[in-house]
């Protein structure tokens, strides 16, 4: 399989990322989908979805799940809203999140991520006890339908999330690294960071951000790839570094502008492939 092939991220109904059409006039290979509406999560539309994909030279490489009522507009709401981890939607949400993995068996897809949320720092806080046990919940019903459960970086640090990892103790438990989100949310310098989580990288997302003038208290500035505080050079030498190979997936979340993230995902492309081109 060729090392790196290129992504989008990717929607047939719920509104993020790009609709397939786009992605093949892009000329991806590949695709992080975001999980289809329950109405569609069924076989007939897998079928069919199955069809399409093969008729567009696309596949599927993770199956994304999110929620109704989550909200980024700031790093408190994220907070109180996103993930697994808001004790009042946590089990309609793991519900959720078994039957978008049992529909991303039937697209034959071998991983399902999600942003967990804000798993406290303290061990001791009963909330991150509760939280590992749902995430062990999760990644025990995933192995069942033969996946992995990558977890996106953002709200933790790097070393809060090893100790995440250790604590849910799964080996079908990983990371989707978007450096993005470390700057974003003010967790962390990127590229200390994947090094510090190498082994567990199955998947990326090839977005970039400004650090905002109050890390952690305020949102960073998202931008597209290769303008912002990442250093997309340097990202790819250390994916090559840690020995990933899998797919670069592109996200850029501005689809009330479909055609300014269809110019601006395309200029992500002719970057990347020029990286590829020099990084080998």
């Amino acid at each position: 399989m060729e090392k790196w092939p290129l992504g989008v991220f990717a929607s047939i109904d719920a509104g993020l990322g790009v609709r397939l059409e786009v992605a093949h006039e892009l000329g991806v290979p590949t695709i992080h989908l975001h999980a289809p509406h329950k109405a569609t999560r069924t076989k007939q539309h897998a079928e069919q979805f199955l069809a399409k994909l093969k008729k567009l030279g696309i596949r599927i490489s993770v199956v994304f799940g999110g929620f109704e009522g989550e909200s980024y507009a700031d790093i408190p709401t994220v907070t109180r809203t996103v993930g697994l981890v808001p004790p009042a939607t946590r089990a309609a949400r793991l519900k959720e999140m078994k039957e978008i993995s049992d529909f991303a068996k039937l697209l034959g897809v071998g991983a399902v991520a999600l942003h967990v949320g804000f798993v406290p720092h303290d061990a001791s806080d009963p909330l991150h006890a509760e939280v590992v046990a749902v995430v062990r919940d999760l990644c025990d019903h995933c192995k069942d339908n033969g996946q992995n459960l990558h977890l996106e970086t953002g709200q933790e640090t790097a070393d809060g999330l090893l100790q995440f990892l250790t604590a849910v103790d799964r080996d079908n438990l990983f990371i989707n690294f978007d450096p993005a989100n470390m700057i974003l949310y003010g967790s962390g310098e990127p590229i200390q960071a994947i090094r510090k989580v190498g082994r567990y990288v199955r998947s990326v997302h090839c977005k970039d951000a400004k650090w905002a003038a109050k890390p952690g208290h305020e949102w960073g500035a998202e931008v597209p790839f290769g303008e912002g505080d990442v250093g997309a050079e340097n990202f790819l030498r250390t994916l090559n570094e840690i020995g990933y190979t899998g797919p670069l997936t592109i996200e850029r979340e501005i689809p009330q502008e479909p055609s300014r993230q269809k110019e601006e995902i395309g200029r992500a492309i002719r970057l990347l492939n020029g990286l590829k081109a020099k990084i080998g």
